[in-house]
């Protein structure tokens, strides 16, 4: 065993990819706590405004001449999103009603997806075009990878590492849509009077804390590829 793991350069047998897999495993959970926290702390800040979520995005649909985008409420903690199907900003419990400068950023953060929308944002566009193949990718790709070294068919783990990499495709092309809709409603509710300047700093915070799982959740995928396509360079 001792020869085996020096052949390939990991002594021991020891993979250095695969802790790197656990790491930015850790690194995900870690990130997804801190955009937890970061939100409740200024949950619990009162905007000077005082419009809810669900008034702060209405008001800048308005202002963008956006009127046959509805503002919905749904359930569940930060599961706030935009539906470009059916044309809905979609607020989570913890944003619909309060007044929060988290709240309001987070609203407004949905309406920076819907301008990406409206103004035909390439990497939106792009990513749009890819999810049903990243969905799925991120199902079928390692499954089908693990057969094809079952039955030792080569073309499978390749296909299967192919599939795969759709899903991470799609997790690089997210980050600038993450980004760019976070930058599109800073400027806004600074624009609109929305927020106040320190306000703008205080949803900044949590903006960037929330692209931060984005982040980590790339670099997990892209590491986990490079991963498989080394194991399947040593089986050959």
């Amino acid at each position: 065993m001792y020869y085996s793991g020096m052949r390939y350069g990991y002594g021991y047998g020891i993979d250095p990819m695969y802790i790197l897999v656990i790491l930015m495993a850790i690194l995900c959970m870690i990130a997804s706590a801190r955009v937890s926290s970061v939100y409740r702390k200024y949950a619990r800040v009162r905007s000077m405004s005082g419009l809810t979520g669900a008034q702060a995005a209405m008001e800048i649909l308005r202002r963008n001449g956006i009127n046959d985008v509805a503002v919905m409420h749904v359930p569940g903690n930060l599961t706030d999103h935009y539906d470009p199907r059916n044309k809905t900003v979609n607020l989570s419990d913890a944003t619909y009603n309060s007044n929060s400068v988290a709240a309001v950023g987070v609203a407004a953060h949905e309406c920076g997806h819907v301008l990406q929308h409206y103004n035909a944002y390439l990497p939106l566009q792009i990513r749009t075009a890819i999810l049903p193949a990243a969905s799925i990718g991120s199902k079928a790709g390692i499954p089908l990878l693990l057969l094809g070294m079952l039955l030792s068919l080569r073309p499978l783990i390749t296909f299967g590492i192919m599939v795969f990499s759709l899903a991470v495709l799609f997790q690089v092309v997210t980050l600038p849509v993450e980004f760019n809709a976070s930058h599109r409603a800073l400027v806004m509710l600074e624009d609109y009077g929305i927020l106040g300047h320190e306000e703008i700093a205080d949803s900044r915070k949590v903006l960037t804390a929330a692209a931060m799982t984005y982040v980590a959740s790339a670099a997990s995928a892209v590491v986990q590829l490079l991963r498989l396509i080394m194991i399947n360079n040593r089986r050959r």
